[in-house]
């Protein structure tokens, strides 16, 4: 099936995940300490970074016009719809920072050459991080699923303050809320030590 328009997306069609329970175990963990490729040539450790981070994982992108990675990747609950989750955080990036995000970030498991396109044709302003060899999704235990023999991580949002997660949304859907839904808990939960925001 080729994939038309990756924004438009009639979400009343699309199977919506459940919460199998596969990230409740998430919040209060500390980040490891290990580095990732980014989409900007750098290296990223998220549990060195200080501060509170926001990072949203999918399980890949696709590409105008090219096959999807299975026929029915539509009606795999909770596969479609990251790049409108992606595009939603970029469009509210400004705001997020406004509210008290010092880092966003996006993660999947594609290569980080896959994700350089992406950021590119997107006009991201955060790097996406690549974890490709699944090290921190394994140190973590992210919920995954495995599509044409690929682990994936299914759609997910975390807050971190100084590596720890302090907040996580699961399951995610529709995809393109999530960013403005990050958005309202960061406006109701100003981290500790800034000042609270108001607007």
């Amino acid at each position: 099936m080729n994939q038309r328009n990756l924004l438009e997306v009639d979400w009343s069609q699309i199977p919506a995940p459940s919460d199998d329970g596969g990230a409740a175990h998430l919040e209060g963990m500390t980040l490891p300490p290990i580095s990732l490729l980014a989409t900007d040539d750098t290296s990223v450790t998220l549990s060195a970074l200080r501060g509170r981070t926001v990072v949203f994982a999918y399980p890949r992108t696709g590409e105008p016009g090219k096959i999807a990675l299975v026929d029915d990747w539509d009606m795999i609950p909770g596969a479609r719809g990251c790049t409108p989750q992606t595009c939603a955080f970029r469009d509210l990036f400004a705001e997020l920072k406004a509210a008290g995000a010092s880092h966003v970030f996006g993660l999947s498991t594609q290569s980080n050459t896959y994700q350089t396109e992406m950021a590119s044709r997107l006009h991201l302003p955060f790097p996406v991080l690549s974890d490709e060899k699944l090290a921190l999704t394994h140190a973590l235990n992210l919920p995954t699923m495995e599509v044409a023999g690929l682990t994936l991580i299914k759609r997910l949002a975390l807050i971190v303050d100084d590596a720890r997660i302090t907040h996580v949304f699961y399951p995610v859907f529709p995809p393109d809320r999530n960013a403005g839904d990050v958005l309202d808990w960061l406006k109701a939960n100003p981290a500790k030590g800034s000042p609270a925001k108001v607007g």
